[in-house]
């Protein structure tokens, strides 16, 4: 169904509309928006360059012409192609940190950022201590980046092994202006880096499982298989991160892998490994953390992957 585009004229009358066509659609969320009326929200802002927190003014302003066919463009290809609307409109944030995204990487939507808002308290007491720091699976280097804005003295690596990934994340490192402490590299894991370590890492792997694959929403097909699929049990690159992960932290440091709904999982493949399960303010148990001093030598993981 076409947009009755003479009928909208103002913003209230096109949020009432998108709303309601979203739901009609039966569209899935999860790419920065976890409902029909925050989708039409952010659409509606971002397509009229209005500000992302100031709805209430703008109500009752009246579009032009040129504003409503744009509004009905992106309304009809939301729906049409089932494509994230981070991807339409080619942002994502993260609280008030905005990223360029597209195709080439998964829309950005890691609880680690909450752990990093509070520069990843209590686990580093003194965020100007931390001297390097490894983002390991960046895609679009949003947690590098955050990573940099919360340890003001680290320099970052930001590693992946999709070069088309890394294309967005220099241009997000470039926006940022953070190009002398933001290092993004293109390897397989720690191929590149071997003979470097870290105070800390983050890593937001693949890890959805095969059975989940098969049953992802259209929405997500959109997103590069590569950042997501780990094998049977979802457990294939975790795996190979805790293998080596000891090799490349500094004493004293630790490693945080995010899981999302994966601890049974994690705990089936390495049920020995000493892990604690961190919470945010909108998350629990998706993410877990292992001190240098706990992580297991290689013979051990590999007996029970």
């Amino acid at each position: 169904m076409s947009a009755p585009i003479d009928e909208l004229i103002t913003l209230r009358d096109w949020l009432r509309w998108t709303v309601s066509r979203f739901e009609a659609a039966k569209l899935c969320y999860g790419h920065g928006t976890d409902n029909a009326w925050d989708e039409a929200i952010w659409l509606l802002l971002a397509a009229l360059q209005l500000p992302r927190d100031r709805l209430e003014p703008f109500l009752d302003a009246r579009l032009t012409r040129d504003e409503r066919q744009h509004v009905a463009k992106l309304v009809e290809q939301r729906i049409a192609r089932r494509l994230p609307l981070a991807y339409l409109l080619g942002e994502a944030w993260l609280g008030p940190y905005r990223f360029h995204v597209d195709e080439r990487v998964i829309v950005p939507r890691s609880y680690f950022f909450e752990l990093l808002a509070e520069g990843f308290a209590p686990w580093v007491e003194d965020p100007a201590a931390v001297g390097s720091a490894l983002d390991l699976c960046t895609g679009s280097g949003c947690l590098a980046i955050l990573m940099a804005l919360a340890f003001p003295q680290a320099r970052i690596d930001a590693i992946d092994i999709s070069t088309a990934a890394l294309e967005v994340a220099r241009r997000n490192i470039a926006d940022y202006d953070l190009a002398d402490r933001v290092q993004p590299i293109a390897s397989d894991l720690f191929a590149a880096v071997a003979d470097k370590r870290y105070d800390l890492i983050l890593s937001n792997p693949p890890y959805v499982t095969a059975a989940a694959m098969l049953a992802l929403p259209a929405e997500y097909r959109h997103e590069p298989a590569l950042a997501l699929a780990a094998g049977p049990d979802g457990m294939d690159m975790v795996r190979r991160i805790l293998h080596t992960a000891r090799g490349h932290l500094n004493p004293g440091g630790f490693i945080a892998i995010e899981v999302g709904h994966n601890r049974a999982e994690v705990e089936a493949a390495f049920p020995d490994l000493n892990a604690m399960w961190l919470d945010t303010v909108s998350s629990t148990e998706k993410i877990f953390l292992v001190g240098y001093d706990d992580l297991p030598e290689p013979q051990s993981l590999l007996e029970h992957a």
